[in-house]
């Protein structure tokens, strides 16, 4: 049975996809960086989302990398502690250069959150879901 999963997305510029993951708070295994990809591990589990630059990607997809001005092929969402750390990561991905599409607000009642897109268009949801708030 599968024991682990991992995503996978391409980019124009891996070092430059680095540094502004890094900026923004995530973190590396830099013992698989190679100079067409690298690992970048996401939240306690340390869940794998490789970059790789866009005709490696292409190699092993086998098909055309999607054109994210247009189009878009995930939603990526993480969670957020507080509201506070929605708003400071919204803040981070703005000095990093990326784009904030849906400013942090509130959703539904019990949800707070806001959508940034990284330096090649990937779209990602930040949401802290304060759960004592949800509707019964």
């Amino acid at each position: 049975m599968t024991k682990q999963i991992w995503l996978n997305l391409p980019v124009k510029d891996v070092a430059k996809a680095k540094d502004f993951f890094w900026k923004i708070g995530f973190s590396f295994n830099e013992q698989h960086d190679t100079p067409s990809s690298t690992c970048m591990v996401v939240g306690e589990n340390n869940f794998v989302i490789m970059l790789f630059e866009e005709m490696l990607f292409s190699s092993f997809s086998q098909n055309g990398v999607i054109d994210t001005k247009s189009g878009s092929e995930v939603l990526i969402s993480i969670d957020a502690e507080s509201r506070e750390e929605v708003d400071e990561l919204a803040e981070k991905v703005k000095e990093a250069g990326g784009t904030v599409f849906a400013p942090p607000a509130e959703s539904q009642g019990w949800m707070y959150g806001c959508g940034f897109a990284d330096l090649d268009g990937h779209r990602w949801n930040v949401l802290f879901m304060d759960f004592s708030k949800l509707p019964h």
